[in-house]
């Protein structure tokens, strides 16, 4: 069989060869097929070769014959490779398709490859249709009928894009330590106690805990951030009622910032946060006075993106929370041995968004006056 074909390449060949060794990235199956016509040329037997390149005798046959029949790419190219036909054809596909964007049967929350599969079985002539069958067309066309994203539609308008500059323009400002920008939000948070005591970790064994576990109430967390410096406080309470509010932004004004003239506060929309909650909580003098104080601006509905705080609480529950924690008297210290050390080492939201890149970047959230005139 190997008498047959007797490689012998020429000089321009063997360099060609021996670059395509030398450097570069390339398929292993090319690289071989690269040393296996040279050892040919060099008069070496198909056995020897096979044992030095780590390929079976057949390979070194059908690289020789695709040589000596053809040329020197068809040698080291691909042969087309024999298969099965695909299971579906081009309407069936695409009746799979419409099927995954439908809604699912009846009892069920969403399409899976096993209904998937059952569906097109009923609906086309196939006797069966494999789950794998399915998986490989679905990921052909970037499908995945089993997952879902969440986002919301906010009103995009002239109050949207308003309040969003407004935000912008207060953290592109210099730091004013007589008119500070404090970013102000709740977040609420479980206390999760242990049914039984963790053992700890030791070498060679990760620490281990119970599955199960005491439920021991709720907390809220009320976060300050100053968009400028590095400061950032956490109060929490029981509650986060319109009178829960008022003593923040109390705090605010006779403990954290008692010698600032006006605190510009970014918060959200929530219905507590309202320069009414200071006069539900306090005799009208003493609102008066604090409000006299603060400065309140607010993001856009369903922005809360915007607010720079929402950035802390993140980081907050990663590096802090991320645990179980059953007792409030436990959850205020760890905090505020959280806050003492983020505060100390001067960490700060490194905030890169401004009112130029919105613009830029959200041009179609902004109304367009051309299509009014």
């Amino acid at each position: 069989m190997n008498v047959r074909y007797r490689v012998e390449l020429s000089q321009a060949e063997r360099d060609e060869l021996s670059g395509l060794l030398s450097g570069g990235k390339h398929a292993a199956r090319k690289l071989k097929r690269a040393q296996i016509l040279l050892a040919a040329d060099a008069g070496a037997g198909d056995e020897d070769i096979a044992r030095n390149v780590a390929v079976g005798g057949s390979t070194v046959y059908r690289t020789k014959r695709r040589f000596v029949e053809g040329n020197l790419a068809a040698a080291l190219s691909e042969e087309p490779r024999p298969g099965a036909a695909r299971k579906l054809s081009g309407k069936e596909e695409a009746l799979l398709v419409a099927t995954a964007c439908s809604s699912p049967p009846e009892g069920r929350a969403r399409w899976t490859l096993e209904l998937l599969a059952g569906a097109m079985v009923t609906l086309t002539e196939h006797d069966g249709l494999s789950r794998e069958t399915v998986r490989r067309r679905m990921a052909e066309n970037e499908l995945k009928p089993w997952r879902k994203d969440m986002w919301c539609i906010p009103q995009v308008d002239g109050t949207y894009v308003a309040r969003m500059e407004d935000v912008l323009d207060l953290y592109a400002e210099a730091a004013d330590p007589q008119r500070p920008v404090v970013c102000f939000d709740e977040s609420p948070t479980q206390l999760i106690g242990e049914v039984r005591q963790p053992i700890p970790a030791a070498p060679g064994q990760l620490e281990r805990y119970d599955c199960e576990y005491r439920r021991n109430g709720t907390a809220n967390l009320f976060v300050f951030l100053d968009a400028h410096c590095s400061w950032r406080t956490v109060k929490v309470t029981d509650r986060r009622t319109a009178c829960d509010f008022a003593e923040c932004m109390r705090d605010l004004v006779d403990i954290h910032y008692p010698k600032a003239d006006l605190i510009r506060v970014v918060m959200d929309n929530l219905s507590t946060h309202s320069a009414g909650a200071l006069y539900d909580a306090f005799p009208a003098p003493e609102a008066h006075r604090v409000l006299r104080r603060l400065e309140f601006h607010y993001t856009p509905k369903h922005a809360s993106w915007l607010n720079m705080v929402e950035i802390e609480i993140g980081v907050l529950r990663r590096q802090c929370l991320d645990r179980r924690i059953g007792e409030r008297g436990r959850l205020v210290s760890e905090i505020a041995a959280w806050e003492r050390q983020r505060n100390a080492t001067g960490a700060r939201v490194k905030w890169m968004f401004t009112t130029e890149r919105a613009r830029s970047k959200l041009a179609r959230a902004y109304p367009d006056h051309a299509k009014e005139s």
